[in-house]
């Protein structure tokens, strides 16, 4: 086997991967649709931090990220993120192959004082998760979905279940900015600072989004927000919606209240014709976690690692040759 820089060369067999891996995924996750399109591979392949094992002119494997950002996930850093179509591997030996994929990336990545690393695998792929939480991978996000079939509730609380109109999403902002409070204690630590917040609310505001609110006679005491399209490309099929937001008041939780509001929501959105709702959410947010892994299967388990930034100094010192 030899590890090699990915190129266009590598694409074809590389979709065959990519479908093999999520045809894989299908066999836990039965509600994900059978056919969906996978993005071109062609700017994975431009940017030239991407790296393919070979055995003879044979893929086994490959590991591709898009463009670096900056100041990742908030922080100092710069970062790189591999999409669930930015790599893939031969069933077998899969484990072995990423981590022989991510050894060889990780030195071209820290050239480019690249130190935030972050890759999104399947849920259920074993081999896959375990190359990588052995090389210092922790889990961050997950992508979840379900059917539109109603949630079994029974409600404690008497409320009124509202679909927002446009000029009624600033009765939402109070419940926005407790969600960004609640997001930014332990264990999450997701700090915004004023004006990072109030840039977020006016895009939020802007977005083409639906909102689904429940109603205290006047009082608006919880809230789901949804939209076409989401992390990953099997959000992107038009029979499907993902769950962008959502909070209840901590004082309301317990009574069947975002239950009901799901319901109503997927109620109204199956007689539009969608067939599969989804949702992202933090693994370290304890209700988050506990909620939708409750009602939704999850699909992929986004991992990171951070690397101390002191080896980007002994690089430049010239103590360390990579």
């Amino acid at each position: 086997m030899i590890i090699t820089t990915f190129d266009h060369m590598h694409i074809k067999q590389a979709m065959n991967l990519i479908q093999q891996n999520y045809k894989e995924e299908r066999q836990f996750v039965p509600c994900l649709l059978e056919n969906t399109i996978i993005p071109d591979l062609s700017a994975l392949a431009d940017n030239k931090l991407g790296v393919a094992a070979l055995e003879g002119e044979l893929l086994l494997g490959f590991l591709c990220c898009y463009e670096p950002w900056e100041n990742a996930f908030g922080t100092n850093a710069r970062g790189i993120f591999s999409p669930l179509h930015g790599h893939g591997a031969l069933g077998g030996d899969k484990e072995s192959i990423y981590r022989m994929l991510y050894q060889k990336a990780a030195q071209n990545w820290i050239k480019q004082d690249i130190t935030y690393h972050c890759i999104s695998l399947y849920a259920h792929d074993e081999q896959a998760q375990k190359a990588f939480f052995t090389y210092g991978f922790g889990l961050r996000c997950m992508d979840a979905i379900r059917t539109m079939e109603k949630i079994a509730v029974r409600q404690t609380t008497k409320i009124t279940m509202k679909r927002l109109e446009q000029a009624d999403l600033p009765k939402i902002r109070t419940l926005r900015e407790q969600l960004s409070v609640h997001l930014s204690e332990s264990p999450c630590f997701l700090y915004s600072t004023i004006e990072e917040y109030q840039s977020w609310l006016s895009r939020a505001e802007m977005r083409n989004s639906i909102i689904y609110a429940g109603f205290e006679e006047d009082e608006i005491i919880a809230y789901i927000e949804v939209i076409q399209g989401g992390e990953n490309f099997i959000t992107e099929n038009k029979e499907m919606m993902s769950i962008c937001g959502a909070y209840c008041l901590p004082e309301k939780r317990g009574q069947g209240i975002v239950q009901s509001l799901l319901n109503t929501m997927i109620e109204e959105l199956a007689k539009e014709g969608y067939q599969l709702l989804g949702v992202d959410f933090e693994s370290y947010n304890p209700t988050a976690y506990r909620f939708w892994n409750k009602y939704f299967e999850p699909y992929t388990n986004s991992v990171t690692r951070r690397i101390d930034e002191k080896i980007l100094t002994k690089r430049k010192e010239g103590y360390y040759d990579l």
